[in-house]
């Protein structure tokens, strides 16, 4: 059964603009306000501020998400800017940047120390919250560049007072990628602040060139170590952020950020798994050792960092031969750990989740994580339509062949045969946007999570991250489409 006779390319154009409004709603959401009775808040967001889910709910069964994560607002501006390229946003997007720039740059200026020696931030929250607030002395610490690692923050900009998993180190390298990119745009140079922007790409890439070698806690804010999805989203900001130095003229530090990024490309060779078959998804923190499980380190934030960073050739990119295994390993563990993956049409790709084990609310699927495999399949057959020749290795030829079920002489030394593999991945990339289409309501809306068991939704209504990845995964569809168009 194909993509077009079974409607679903005509619901990606659906989804995809259903996905901008939806999203937008996130972004500068000035007209809501959250009260926090607990704690003695009443947020109203600022402008530029980005909400990783708009609904207002305090884990009654929802979870509360009214904050502005440093990661989540990365990869929806991101995908703001892929909205204004394909031109389905106008002018205003380049305006949601530029104010997602300022808010960004006054987050890196707040003080805990000031919050602390005004003694009150205690004063309304309910005795049994109490266990929940951070200390006076942790609060004290929050100063210079210390800001960046504090992960999220009211989206009134004001400093999160609860207890959570901090730092963590890839927020700031993400939104400096995010920033790199937009700066790209001829458009948004001519129409932004450009004094804002470069204070915060500065201070975004020297808090990644100071902090790459600490340990931290992953993206899903659990394990404290060394992880590859940070190592790779900080290699990949440093790379860009010497290019950009370097037209500035600021060889010295250029030289700097690229020496460190080869370090952390050492670094992420250590990822390998002993039987070199997988990446792991992170090493652990020798000063603070954990018991995580083995199995716990076959993780989709691999994925991820390969999509986020967007790195070309073939090391830590989609033609990278043990990404690919990685990616194959995740998509049999989460076939034989999800119900639902159980019958599913056999042109469907299963409904993949974060890791083995996970228990956060229904323990997935996500959405974010299947649209996220989805993208990774476009992102292959765009890359492959656009070789000027098969020039791979062994284990390349025999990755691919075994994927799209083909030989090695097949695949690659036959009259089309790279175009037929572009469109073999693409292919493979619809398969994961059906079963996304399949557990999506007629509404179109997206939650954080679609049960194992029986794809109800579950976990946060309306995540703005679902919607930014449905945005780069469509994007990703329409690129690999005009590149296999051009290929051969």
């Amino acid at each position: 059964m194909s993509s077009s006779a079974d409607g679903v390319l005509d619901w990606m154009t659906q989804q995809c603009a259903f996905s901008a409004k939806a999203m937008l709603r996130a972004i500068s959401a000035t007209r809501l306000v959250k009260n926090r009775a607990h704690l003695g808040q009443q947020i109203r967001p600022a402008r530029g501020s980005v909400l990783a889910s708009p609904e207002i709910a305090a884990y009654d069964p929802d979870p509360d998400y009214f904050f502005h994560w440093l990661r989540d607002s990365a990869i929806v501006i991101d995908a703001l800017r892929v909205l204004y390229e394909d031109r389905t946003l106008g002018p205003d997007a380049l305006d949601h940047i530029s104010d997602f720039m300022q808010f960004s740059l006054d987050l890196c200026r707040l003080d805990g120390r000031v919050v602390a020696e005004r003694g009150d931030f205690r004063r309304n929250v309910n005795a049994d919250f109490l266990r929940h607030v951070r200390s006076e002395e942790e609060l004290r610490q929050v100063t210079g560049d210390r800001a960046l690692g504090e992960v999220r923050y009211n989206p009134d900009g004001t400093l999160d007072i609860l207890r959570w998993a901090r730092p963590q180190n890839d927020g700031p390298a993400l939104r400096a990628l995010t920033a790199l990119r937009a700066w790209r745009l001829e458009a948004f140079r001519q129409r932004a602040d450009l004094g804002v922007a470069e204070q915060l790409l500065e201070a975004d890439l020297d808090y990644t060139f100071n902090h790459w070698r600490d340990a931290c806690f992953d993206l899903w804010e659990e394990i404290r170590g060394y992880h590859y999805y940070t190592r790779l989203i900080q290699l990949a900001a440093l790379v860009e952020g010497a290019e950009w130095l370097e037209q500035k003229g600021d060889a010295a530090r250029s030289h700097a950020f690229r020496a460190a990024a080869d370090d952390i490309s050492r670094c992420l060779d250590a990822h390998l798994d002993k039987d070199a078959s997988f990446y792991r998804a992170f090493l652990p923190d020798l000063v603070q050792p954990s018991t995580i499980p083995d199995t716990r380190r076959l993780d989709i934030a691999v994925v991820f960092g390969v999509i986020h960073a967007a790195r070309s050739g073939d090391r830590h990119g989609v033609l990278d031969p043990k990404v690919l295994s990685t990616l194959l390993r995740l998509e049999s563990l989460f076939t034989s750990e999800y119900k639902i993956n159980q019958d599913r049409a056999a042109d469907w790709g299963p409904a993949m989740g974060r890791y083995c084990g996970d228990v956060y609310f229904s323990g997935g699927a996500y959405y974010f994580s299947t649209l996220g495999v989805a993208q990774f399949y476009y992102l292959l057959a765009e890359s492959l339509a656009r070789l000027q020749a098969i020039e791979i290795s062994l284990e390349q030829h025999e990755m691919f062949a075994g994927m799209f079920d083909a030989t090695p002489e097949q695949a690659f030394n036959t009259p089309g045969g790279r175009r037929k593999l572009a469109e073999a991945a693409l292919k493979r990339g619809d398969m994961f946007m059906a079963t996304v289409r399949t557990h999506t309501p007629p509404t179109g809306e997206l939650a954080e999570q679609f049960s194992r068991d029986d794809g109800v939704q579950t976990s946060a209504k309306n995540l703005a991250w679902s919607y930014a990845a449905f945005i780069t995964a469509h994007a990703g569809r329409n690129a690999a489409s005009r590149a296999i168009g051009n290929c051969c």
